[in-house]
Order: structure tokens, then sequence, then C-alpha cells
């Protein structure tokens, strides 16, 4: 079945006479159990929840997994998740695009356990390879693609090629593109993360992670570190997500149709002076995406005339938009990234990151079109 089919029919209740349609929600810290617990079976709400299972059957089901998906409570603890298999001491090679808080915990996995952090650009397939191979060999290569906010591209079967003959392990982040978009884990990738909050559940009201893995051990481990560090996910939220989970193809069809529209008119719009969408045929990731991908995404990347001031301007000026620091929701949000001190030094100053929601393309366009011209 196609994957906006799964995103539908994953994860439901088995059929019988009388069964619900939908998983239950399940609210229970605890489970009745005596003896010596069976494999699997429900024990304690930090160990396992049977809420979880139908949302990481079906998520599992559409990374193409050969192990259901793990749930988290963010997806910065899915992501301290993956980065925990990096060994005290190893080789860190991530892009220097990287989510923001991303940058954040290799700067504390460096400072609390030595680990050596190298930053590359992840477009740079030849300089990404030197990276994972040279000063020693790499432990771990983190992938963004997209990046955040960059929106560069990598060469994914590439890199993983790369990073496997050194023996790294391939860690990517596929928050942007979601699984319809593309499957990591098909192109060999070790360990994929989701932050569940964004597209995944897709209307701004939770705040949840994922990770999956093929390997059973690095699914082991993944499993361990959760137990372990609590990162565990409250049953309404994961509820919520699976009944976002449910219209995520409608949504990104939708977003993307529109990302791609907007793109195309910016690009040629008197008070823009850069923007990146991979549906553009000039941008630099035009080519990889459209190899690799399945679609462009609903990120737009927009650098106005007239600096961080004027970008700042434009953020005031929408109506629509909703100013905002997370996306993939149903409705239209951006924001200046580097109002953030904490954000890479070569984002520019006034690149506004653009998450493109579900509503009219032509009301989302005149608020832009009208906010642009105003400053």
């Amino acid at each position: 079945m196609s994957p906006a089919t799964l995103a539908v029919s994953a994860g439901r209740p088995a059929r019988s006479q009388g069964a619900p349609v939908n998983a239950p929600l399940v609210l229970s810290s605890t489970f009745v159990s005596q003896g010596v617990p069976e494999p699997g079976e429900p024990l304690y709400g930090r160990m396992d929840a049977t809420t979880w299972h139908p949302f990481e059957e079906a998520l599992g089901t559409l990374e193409g997994s050969a192990h259901p998906a793990l749930v988290y409570s963010s997806g910065m603890s899915a992501i301290a998740a993956a980065l925990s298999l990096v060994p005290p001491g190893g080789r860190l090679v991530l892009p220097r695009h990287s989510y923001q808080v991303t940058l954040g915990y290799a700067r504390d996995l460096a400072e609390r356990l030595g680990v050596d952090v190298a930053l590359v650009d992840i477009d740079d397939t030849a300089a990404v390879a030197a990276a994972l191979a040279s000063p020693r060999p790499a432990s771990m290569l983190w992938v963004e693609t997209p990046t955040n906010p960059m929106l560069e591209v990598a060469d994914l079967p590439a890199l993983v090629e790369a990073a496997h003959a050194v023996g790294a392990l391939v860690g990517v982040d596929n928050t942007f593109a979601t699984p319809l978009v593309q499957r990591p884990l098909e192109h060999g990738a070790d360990v994929v993360v989701h932050s569940v909050t964004k597209y995944l559940a897709g209307h701004t009201d939770v705040v949840l992670g994922a990770a999956l893995a093929d390997d059973a051990a690095l699914h082991a481990r993944l499993h361990a570190y959760r137990t372990l560090h609590g990162s565990i996910a409250g049953p309404f939220e994961v509820w919520l997500a699976l009944r976002g989970l449910r219209t995520l193809a409608l949504r990104v069809e939708r977003a993307q149709a529109s990302a791609a529209e907007l793109a195309r008119r910016l690009s040629t719009h008197p008070g823009v002076a850069e923007v990146r969408h991979p549906s553009l045929p000039t941008d630099p990731g035009h080519e990889r995406a459209a190899r690799l991908m399945t679609g462009f995404g609903s990120i737009i990347g927009l650098r106005p005339h007239g600096g961080p001031d004027a970008a700042d301007g434009v953020v005031a000026a929408l109506q629509l938009w909703v100013p905002a620091t997370s996306l993939g929701g149903v409705e239209s949000m951006l924001e200046r990234r580097r109002r953030f001190a904490t954000e890479s030094l070569t984002v520019p100053e006034d690149l506004l990151r653009l998450s493109v929601g579900i509503e009219d393309v032509e009301d989302l366009w005149r608020d832009l079109d009208r906010a642009l011209r105003s400053v």
C-alpha cells in the first residue's frame, strides 16, 4: 500500500465484531502484574504504555522499519537517545546548519564526554567523506536533509556509503521531509528521528519525538535509553499524535504544493533578495531532491531586501502568517532564525524560515506580498 494509505490504516485495532475503529486511550500509570513478567507485557508506565503502541506501529510502518518506532517526550529526547550511541571520546560529524538545539547538544557531548565534533557542509559530499575519515574515523554521521534552516539537500545514499566505509553509524533527522517524502532507512541509515511535534502530529498541540532503527541491537539501546532516562511521552499526547498522523498525506500534499507556488512567486518579487526551496530549478538542492525525494517539502527560506530590520518588519506586518518558532502545523508560521543567539553564525541574520500550512495559497500570498511591499 502507498504511504498515504498506510498513514490512515496502520496501527488500527484488530477487526472483530463490535471492536473500536480507533485505538483506545488508556490512562494508567501501572498495569496488573504478578509473578515473573512475560516479555512485552505492560508493567509500569515508564517502561511501556499500551497507548504508545498504535502510534509506534503506524510510524514504523510508514518509515519501512523492521521494528515499531519508539516514542519519546520530545524531539530532543529522541535526538539525545540517538546521539547517546556516540561513545565517550568518539567523533561526531554533523551539519553546521543542523537544528540549533542539536548543535547545542553536540557541544554538551564535547564538554562532558570528550566527543570530537566536526561541523560540515552536508551538501558537499566530498568534504563530508573526508571529515568522516580524518583525522580519525568517525563514530557517527548525523544528517539533516533538508537542513534546518538553510534547506541544504544531502546526497544521502553516498553519505551512508562513506560513513559505513569507516565504521560510522548514520543518524538522520527526518522531521522536515517526513516518511512521505523520504525514508532514510531504505538508503541504509541506522537511526531515524522525528520531532513528532511538527508534521506527524501536525496541529501544534503536542510535544513529542520518535526514533527508529532496523537493527535489533540498536533498537534495544534506544529503548533502554528511554526507560533509564524517563524520556517518556504522556498517553494523551501520543493518542493526539496518532489522530494527527491520519491526515499527514493530505496536509503534506497541500502544504508542499502551496510552498512550491509561493517560492515561485517570491523568486521574482521585488522585495526579495533570495529565496530557497528545493522545488525551484535554480535551487542548489533541486537536482538531489528531485532524484532522492518524492517531494520538496513545505519549508521556505526567505531573505528580503533591507537586512535584519526588514526581515523583522515583514514578520511584524503579516496578519495571517503566525510568528512562532515551530513548524509543520496546519497554520503557516515564520520567524527570523538569528533572533536566537544560539543559532549558527553562518545562518544569514536576515533569513526568514517559512513553514507553509494548509490555508488557501492565495490568502497566504496576499499577506506575504503586502508585508514585503510595506517594508
